[in-house]
């Protein structure tokens, strides 16, 4: 038998792969298959993935709940502690004052973050570390340092707020998540007060600060299922927004933004008008109804959040329809009237009704801050650093308010310094009329519509 050469092949049957088969774009009736849709487990770009809106909902009470411990109950806990009026005076000069200079260093180091979800994290951490600090160390130093780490982190938990919202749903549906938010935040300020003044009266004031601070374990658990900075930028409702154009400028950018100083001009005067409203109120309700006054300015605490954690949702999906500007006068409009109520008005039951007005502003401002300067800012990144200047305009705009209105009240009366606030007021509501434009981008409210 001769062997075959190596360049020789044999002849072999072909293999049944190899045998041709009919195209099915040839069948009759054929179609292209469809690109696959998002999984049942995926966000649709209408928005997140419930879990995350879930979390997020609860991050926002319990951080509610959290900073309830840092307002009237701070008053209290000193003076049990022996403290002096100047020596409470103080400490609260030192929350005030670094968070009215903190506002812009937190808005830039959230801007400055990878993770907006680390940034709140570690914020809210601070915040109820300061709490347990007030509890466990009651001394004059470490008093004054806790002050200072809860005014410093509050300046970034809540630029992170507002960023993990808008991250989350996208700018076309801000308006109604911030104000889900401004409901279960009010939601959250009603019951943390409630509980936080039945532990101090049954058990002591140091356990409504250890109560504080627990608070921080369930708002970081909450903020486990929301989702990633990766999560974020791969979310199926990044492709219906515009790209962002790189950010440029840094503070110069922002003071040639002729739109975000008449905004901030008009925060201003708000607050100017009415920070020292409620305190005022207070003051009268003590000295026409001195026995039922806690009481009464209690009721004045609580209505304006029952009135916000009911319409907040509501304003946040009208933003998207009617637009910014004409719920931004409604909000400011309040403010006049309610002062015009107070100056007339002597009964006190009347007088926290009135409180409603009160509320109509409060759910108006707590959506329309933040969005209105993400309109503004969108597409920068500087949203936070931006939010940070504007509310180091209305904390300026508050402080000068209670001073302004305490000289008033001594040599003026009650009457003219309500008339005098209402027609603060009333110049501010002007200025909106006049420079504030429409903010909202019509493509994005039809896309949210759609």
């Amino acid at each position: 038998m001769t062997a075959i050469p190596v360049t020789e092949r044999r002849a072999v049957l072909p293999r049944e792969r190899d045998i041709p088969r009919p195209d099915p774009r040839d069948r009759a009736g054929w179609r292209p298959s469809r690109r696959p849709g998002p999984s049942a487990g995926e966000p649709t770009p209408a928005g997140p993935a419930p879990s995350a809106a879930r979390g997020l909902d609860a991050f926002t009470f319990f951080i509610a709940n959290l900073q309830t411990g840092f307002g009237p109950f701070l008053a209290v806990y000193f003076t049990q502690q022996k403290w002096t009026q100047s020596d409470i005076g103080l400490a609260l000069t030192v929350g005030s004052l670094v968070s009215l200079l903190g506002q812009m260093p937190g808005g830039a180091f959230v801007d400055a973050s990878r993770s907006k979800r680390f940034a709140a994290g570690f914020s809210a951490f601070w915040v109820g570390m300061s709490a347990v600090m007030l509890a466990a160390f009651p001394t004059y130093l470490i008093v004054m340092l806790a002050m200072a780490i809860h005014s410093a982190a509050s300046c970034v938990l809540t630029p992170a707020i507002a960023a993990i919202s808008i991250g989350l749903v996208g700018h076309a549906n801000a308006g109604a998540r911030l104000g889900r938010n401004a409901s279960f935040s009010a939601i959250g300020n009603a019951l943390g007060a409630a509980s936080m003044g039945a532990v101090g009266y049954y058990l002591s004031n140091d356990a409504v600060f250890y109560l504080a601070g627990a608070l921080v374990i369930p708002a970081l658990i909450s903020l486990r299922f929301i989702p990633s900075r990766r999560t974020e930028t791969a979310r199926p409702a990044a492709a219906e927004e515009p790209p962002a154009a790189p950010s440029a400028g840094g503070m110069a950018a922002l003071l040639k933004n002729r739109a975000l100083l008449c905004f901030a001009a008009c925060m201003v005067l708000f607050f100017l008008a009415n920070a020292a409203m409620l305190p005022l109120v207070g003051s009268v309700m003590t000295l026409r109804a001195s026995e039922t006054a806690t009481a009464l300015v209690a009721a004045c605490i609580m209505v304006p959040q029952a009135v916000l954690a009911v319409t907040a949702p509501f304003v946040g999906r009208l933003a998207q329809s009617w637009g910014r500007k004409p719920l931004l006068v409604i909000g400011f409009a309040a403010l006049p009237v309610r002062g015009l109520l107070f100056a007339f008005v002597s009964d006190p039951y009347w007088m926290v009704a009135i409180q409603v007005f009160d509320g109509i502003s409060a759910s108006v401002l707590g959506v329309m801050v933040p969005l209105i300067v993400s309109d503004l800012t969108r597409g920068t990144g500087r949203f936070n650093t931006a939010l940070g200047a504007v509310g180091t305009g209305m904390g300026i705009g508050a402080a000068l308010s209670t001073a302004l209105a305490g000289f008033m009240a001594d040599n003026l009366g009650s009457q003219s310094t309500f008339l005098g606030l209402a027609v603060m007021g009333a110049v501010g509501l002007v200025l909106v009329l006049l420079i504030m434009p429409e903010t909202r981008d019509k493509g994005a409210g039809q896309r949210a519509s759609a």
